[in-house]
């Protein structure tokens, strides 16, 4: 392998390149049915102070690690901790994180794309996200053709192949998000479906809440597993890490905040229940479009903007994934992609045919793979990552705080200030570790 690290051309290619691996199915599929699931306004509150108090601190200290160490996951630790160091440990686990989080995301991508040829098509009437899961047939292909496309993409070098086409997805799913949030406002429903989505019922603000709020919070921006400490891998130091951070994270809530805008509206039109789960986007949109006029049209655009946005954080992750294997084997690009694509294929079939042929119920009655998969991803390794990340940039015994705040202030911005170490230093890390711990307490095992 080039011992020559690749650079993004660009300060927008960064950006764009780190919200789109931010933005994804976690803004426009999650975020809508764990809102709906969990109360509504009083989530979203409890989500948006996540991502300033959490959220924001732990991106950027993952910028700076990657920044700073000039290496994936796998090796970063390596070039920032003292000899006889630990912490690399984690950098393994960091890859084992993007491993699982594809395990399922490019199954759901491949339902994206699945509900959108059937729109497109003029296929979906009668068209059903449980008839769908339960057809090991479209599984398969649909799950081939997502790992296929992003690691062809792939083979070409980082600047002409996945920040060029991640500028033109990114731009394409900002306009077209706003197009249909403009819709859903017009329906006879909206009033009601913003109220439930914007005013906070503190009643409904419980434990489990916040807990759920954090790991979606952490979830929908791929914090603490190594996805951003790549990108920041890839940048210079013209910029502080603090902006960049600001900057993404405006871009990831504006998406996730507008997916509510075209969902709730809907959902309180045509009288579809809320708290349906990872099935409220499938079941609620294609209802809404079989049953208005346009609807053909209207949800093949819809479907698109989805397959933009799955696509975006599978690239992003892909390429955290062949970087750490590459930086393992020394494989050039179209080997390293032939190996990931085909490694991460196979596992995710587990996902693909865990409503057919592989039946697993882990935790709760219903339970399935997809749901082990985000366990394993959301509940633990998320979270503790960012715990991780902290430890390791506030304290002597990692990186240290003025070797963080040298990296994370060089350039031009935002800079983080003196004030501001506390939040990053002790309400972080405490804050997660107290979480997660009462998360697990509380988990639905059974």
């Amino acid at each position: 392998m080039d011992n020559k690290r690749e650079k993004l051309g660009s300060r927008l290619g960064f950006i764009m390149l780190s919200a789109g691996c931010a933005i994804g199915c976690g803004n426009v599929w999650k975020f809508p049915w764990m809102t709906g699931q969990f109360g509504g306004g009083g989530f979203v509150l409890v989500y948006a102070i996540c991502l300033l108090v959490l959220g924001l601190p732990s991106m950027t200290m993952e910028f700076a690690i990657g920044r700073a160490a000039q290496a994936s996951p796998v090796k970063m630790y390596q070039k920032l901790e003292r000899p006889g160091q630990k912490w690399h440990i984690h950098g393994g686990f960091a890859l084992l994180g993007n491993i699982a989080l594809m395990a399922f995301y490019t199954v759901v991508t491949g339902w994206m794309m699945y509900y959108f040829v059937m729109f497109l098509t003029g296929k979906s009437e009668g068209l059903s996200f449980g008839g769908m899961i339960s057809n090991p047939g479209v599984n398969v292909v649909y799950l081939l053709i997502a790992v296929a496309l992003g690691f062809l993409i792939l083979c070409f070098d980082l600047e002409g192949g996945l920040e060029r086409v991640t500028k033109y997805l990114m731009s394409a799913l900002l306009i077209l998000i706003i197009i249909l949030a403009v819709h859903s406002a017009t329906l006879s429903g909206a009033k009601e479906g913003l109220s439930f989505y914007l005013i906070p019922d503190f009643s409904k603000i419980t434990g489990e809440v916040i807990v759920k709020a954090m790991n979606q919070a952490f979830f929908t921006l791929s914090i603490g597993i190594g996805s951003m400490a790549i990108f920041g891998s890839y940048i210079g130091r013209e910029r502080t890490l603090l902006g960049e951070s600001v900057n993404v994270i405006l871009l990831d809530t504006f998406v996730a905040i507008m997916a509510g805008f075209i969902m709730f509206p809907a959902c309180f039109t045509y009288g579809i229940e809320v708290n349906e789960g990872p099935a409220l986007l499938f079941n609620t949109m294609a209802t809404v479009f079989n049953n208005m006029e346009g609807g053909r049209v209207w949800g093949s655009l819809f479907f698109l903007f989805m397959v933009f946005a799955a696509f975006s954080t599978e690239l992003a992750v892909f390429e955290n994934i062949l970087a750490c294997v590459r930086e393992l084997t020394g494989l050039n690009r179209p080997k390293g992609c032939l190996v990931c694509g085909l490694g991460i294929f196979l596992l995710a079939l587990t996902t693909a045919l865990g409503y057919s042929v592989f039946h697993f119920q882990p935790f709760a009655e219903g339970s399935a793979w997809l749901d082990f998969w985000d366990f394993i991803v959301s509940t633990n390794l998320l979270p503790i990552g960012a715990f991780i990340f902290s430890i390791f940039c506030c304290y002597k015994i990692g990186w240290g705080w003025d070797k963080f705040i040298e990296e994370a202030n060089a350039g031009k911005g935002l800079k983080v200030k003196a004030w501001m170490k506390p939040v990053f230093k002790y309400v972080v890390p405490v804050c997660v570790a107290a979480l997660y711990i009462y998360g697990l307490f509380t988990f639905k095992w059974k």
